[in-house]
């Protein structure tokens, strides 16, 4: 095992912004995002321990983890203060930044974020975790939209060539098994996320079926929320300028 992390410069500037993605995927995930983000500043996409380029982290499968190497990385790059923004397992990942260094985290965009909730689809997860064909990982990823989602063919693309890395489909199929069992996940307590005092905006899709709608629910007062309505689990793609407009209004009000 090494600790080596990978994050996709784009952009330059006082501000940096960190792009965090879910579970099975990589700073990839964040192509037709990152770009338009990386006008206002330095924009940082990770691949998370155990995925792409940090597939070999020692903190893959642990948010925890995940939340210190990534604040680690930042220490390392001379960064005091980030803005981040996570999507599902990355906005878990996100969250725990903030409460383990809040001041270092200028504000909190989470996009469908774990943790919020025990609920958690561990059918979904398996399926796009070591599908056998990359029409499997296609008809997976289909099924974390809302009905009549298709990931588009470049984003299905991208996918399967990370799983043909050696030793990524094993991986993910281990992560899958630490995030999620029996259908629940860890959660993190209510109060906790009460005590966070950076702007902090939630987007989630009204019909999500990997972290239910419900998980948005009993929110902190401070945390504005945005419901995408008819959208699934895939925001990055369902909702692509809503996400984008999120962050960005989001890093102003830090």
């Amino acid at each position: 095992m090494t600790d080596e992390l990978y994050a996709r410069p784009k952009g330059a500037g006082r501000q940096t912004i960190v792009l965090l993605h879910g579970f099975g995927g990589s700073n990839m995930d964040w192509n037709d995002i990152q770009p338009d983000l990386a006008r206002d500043g330095l924009v940082l996409a990770y691949d998370l321990p155990g995925h792409g380029r940090s597939l070999h982290h020692s903190a893959a499968g642990n948010a925890s983890g995940m939340a210190k190497a990534i604040l680690a990385d930042l220490d390392a790059r001379g960064i005091a203060k980030a803005h981040v923004a996570g999507f599902s397992m990355g906005g878990a990942v996100a969250t725990l930044m903030g409460m383990r260094a809040p001041d270092r985290v200028a504000s909190l965009s989470l996009i469908a974020p774990g943790g919020f909730g025990p609920e958690i689809s561990e059918p979904r997860l398996k399926a796009i975790a070591d599908p056998a064909t990359a029409d499997l990982l296609r008809l997976g990823l289909n099924d974390m939209g809302a009905p009549g989602f298709e990931m588009p063919t470049k984003n299905v693309a991208v996918a399967a060539a990370m799983r043909a890395l050696p030793g990524q489909a094993a991986k993910l199929a281990e992560i899958a098994a630490k995030i999620s069992k029996g259908g629940r996940q860890g959660e993190i307590p209510r109060e906790a996320m009460a005590a966070l005092a950076m702007p902090v905006t939630v987007v989630w899709g009204d019909r999500d079926p990997v972290l239910p709608f419900s998980q948005s629910e009993n929110l902190p007062p401070h945390f504005a929320f945005v419901r995408v309505p008819g959208a699934g689990h895939m925001l990055l793609e369902e909702a692509r300028k809503t996400v984008i407009q999120a962050i960005r209004q989001t890093t102003r009000r830090g």
